[in-house]
């Protein structure tokens, strides 16, 4: 049986396994739009899009859980357009959204690095992995055994469903593998300093291909949506483990 849980005691719960206050980010974390108070079911997604609110809303859900919320620095701050359509939807039916950004992507269970590791079947040499990066977002793990970049890439689309971006020679070897979802291509430097033979993120801008060529590593652009699916359903059956509500997780398709 699912278990009505107080709105408020479900965010402090999120912000406490997130540790979202140790986090500078884009953007707030936690509940960002109010709806009711009791809270029997939870929809995740990757992002607060009008279709993912709909497909709540007619779910029945209590919560959009998400990565990417609504409010990001920098926006005027008018509610029109697409703002006003998403707020609306969310308000007339009294659903709460609540988002987690940067503390979803760093969780070392939890979060989107450490779930794409997971599927990708990499390893980490000690129970914390070395990290790198602003805020140390990014993740140094290793294949279970040596590997081609031609088959790593391809063991990737088979998982993520979709091909990368590859730059890098198909027999290159690879071994260690340095990620972190979604745009984080600024991150390659850091990666590249911290020894690794591959980058894997979501996106690819001009600069890094020719880094790729000119320091030998590899780089793996898998889509910033692909990279960032598997983290918020973690937290979404977090949540149903630990405080009894009901969860589902709806995918909106994005081909960025």
């Amino acid at each position: 049986m699912n278990s009505p849980v107080d709105r408020n005691t479900l965010v402090s719960a999120l912000h406490t396994v997130l540790d979202t206050d140790r986090f500078k980010d884009y953007g707030p974390n936690g509940l960002q739009v109010e709806g009711k108070t009791t809270v029997r079911k939870v929809v995740t997604g990757v992002t607060a899009s009008l279709a993912l609110i709909e497909a709540a809303v007619a779910a029945q859900a209590d919560v959009v859980l998400v990565h990417h919320g609504l409010f990001w620095r920098g926006q005027d701050g008018r509610v029109v357009g697409w703002m006003k359509q998403r707020l609306q939807r969310l308000l007339a039916a009294d659903v709460n959204l609540i988002a987690y950004h940067l503390p979803l992507d760093a969780h070392p269970t939890l979060g989107n690095n450490a779930q794409l590791a997971q599927r990708l079947g990499l390893i980490t040499a000690d129970a914390e992995p070395l990290r790198f990066g602003e805020q140390q977002l990014g993740w140094v793990a290793q294949t279970p055994q040596p590997t081609c970049l031609a088959d790593f890439a391809s063991h990737c689309a088979q998982v993520l469903e979709r091909a990368p971006v590859v730059v890098g020679e198909g027999a290159r070897p690879i071994r260690r593998v340095g990620l972190c979802t979604g745009g984080a291509q600024s991150y390659f430097e850091a990666a590249i300093a911290a020894g690794v033979d591959v980058f894997i993120t979501g996106e690819i801008s001009e600069p890094q291909a020719h880094y790729a060529r000119e320091c030998g590593v590899a780089y793996l652009a898998c889509g910033h949506h692909a990279t960032e699916r598997y983290g918020v359903q973690a937290l979404g059956r977090w949540l149903s483990e630990q405080h009894g509500v009901a969860h589902a997780f709806i995918d909106i398709d994005n081909p960025a």
